[in-house]
């Protein structure tokens, strides 16, 4: 493999490189093309790939199959499939159920309870699985039936458990957090534990956002969980609680490395659910298994195309002509941040999180340097960006989870999911 990386690495001088504005044309042109058509993104970063290696007359179908190999012949991406595998067993094994059952015993009894119970599950779900899509469908599938027997409006319900999906890419473990580790060479355990407050801040934000509308409206009060039953929830929850402490304990003190994070969440997840809830099967392994592969797969393809790309857009130029045109128009940090939010949220609403990430993970993170950005912040201001992408259509992948599971259309989630829209920008402005 090393000889692979010095013979490709090699096989390009400066005289085949050419910055020039036609190359930024050809990359946008592809890309932009491709995803219009409906090219999977995979194959459309192959495509941007390519045709780059064209325009600077270096094509080779075997520097091809060699980056994009290599770019998953990576110890670290391991952490991809087990978080994913450890998600689906904790939705199979009741760790969900017992979460959502512990927020129920201690905050159903509020105006507008039930919303509590979603951000709070939210928060803690995040901090097992790491994927926004399997904790909303968990989350929908169970509390969306609750709220609409209490009479919550269907549209609030869902949009306010669309962003609560938000808060799944920012908290560790988080496996947006892998692949910008990955792909941007920053310390995956220290991007788990600068995950941890902003995505507090965007637990506290939406809080809030659900008090004001809460407030405005006629929802029922429910009636306050006796002691004994919220001792009860508690002592049945423990241990799907306990699982965040051991995973982003493992991390801070080192016992852990964040791919052995993600194998110890696994057999946590498998040990709770067999032997102390006793809801998860031999039976349902192969599914879950399935599962995973599936979701691993395409990940993992994207991967690999986006490892092509990255090599080929370093190696003509192009983040060298994109941040000088940055230092042009942007003077100060805070105004290049602020433009790269803007441009940021735009994105999310078409572009997948994971490949967004390796798409612009290598353009934009030696610009943020440049700027005195520290790249771990930087990491976070872009899966935050992108996350909130995951709750607003056309493509928010969040935000049609919980509609397709809460059998809702997506315009009337659409038309109520402002407020807690804004939560999220503003939890963003914060970070920024």
């Amino acid at each position: 493999a090393d000889g692979h990386r010095k013979a490709t690495s090699a096989s390009i001088t400066p005289s085949t490189i050419r910055s020039e504005p036609v190359t930024i044309a050809i990359f946008l042109g592809c890309l932009i093309l491709a995803i219009v058509i409906g090219i999977p993104i995979a194959y459309a970063l192959i495509l941007v790939g390519v045709a780059l290696m064209l325009h600077i007359d270096f094509f080779n179908a075997q520097i091809v199959s060699q980056n994009m190999i290599l770019a998953v012949d990576n110890f670290l991406l391991l952490a991809i499939p087990f978080f994913i595998l450890a998600g689906e067993l904790m939705n199979s094994g009741g760790l969900s159920k017992r979460i959502i059952n512990v927020a129920m015993a201690f905050l159903s009894h509020r105006k507008g309870g039930l919303g509590y119970v979603a951000i709070a599950s939210a928060l803690v779900l995040a901090s097992l699985s790491g994927s926004a899509i399997a904790d909303s469908a968990a989350l929908a599938a169970i509390i969306v039936p609750m709220m609409r027997q209490a009479r919550y409006p269907d549209g609030q319900s869902v949009g306010l458990l669309a962003a609560g999906g938000v808060i799944a890419p920012v908290i560790p473990p988080s496996i947006a957090f892998v692949v910008y580790g990955s792909v941007a060479s920053v310390s995956i355990s220290e991007m788990f534990l600068a995950g941890i407050v902003p995505g507090l801040l965007m637990g506290a934000s939406l809080f809030i956002a659900w008090k004001i509308v809460s407030l405005r409206s006629e929802l029922e009060v429910g009636e306050r969980a006796p002691a004994i039953a919220r001792w009860d929830a508690l002592r049945k929850g423990f241990p799907a609680l306990l699982m965040p402490v051991i995973i982003i304990g493992g991390l801070r003190t080192g016992i852990f490395t964040p791919t052995e994070a993600s194998a110890a969440a696994v057999a946590a997840a498998v040990i709770v659910g067999m032997a102390f809830y006793r809801e998860l099967r031999f039976a349902d392994l192969p599914q879950i298994l399935k599962k995973t592969v599936l979701a691993t797969s395409a990940i993992m393809l994207i991967i690999s195309a986006a490892a092509l790309f990255s090599f080929l857009i370093t190696r003509s130029g192009l983040p060298n002509e994109i941040a000088a045109w940055f230092k042009d128009v942007f003077e100060s940090r805070i105004a290049f941040l602020l433009a790269v939010n803007l441009m940021l949220l735009v994105i999310g609403m078409f572009i997948e999180t994971s490949a967004a990430i390796l798409v612009l993970a290598p353009i934009l993170t030696p610009i943020a340097i440049s700027y005195g950005v520290d790249p771990v912040h930087f990491g976070i201001i872009l899966i935050l960006n992108l996350g909130i992408g995951l709750c607003t259509p056309p493509v928010g992948a969040v935000l049609f989870v919980g509609c397709a599971v809460g059998r809702l259309p997506v315009w009337q989630a659409v038309r109520t999911i402002w407020p807690f829209y804004g939560a999220a920008v503003f939890t963003l402005l914060l970070v920024t």
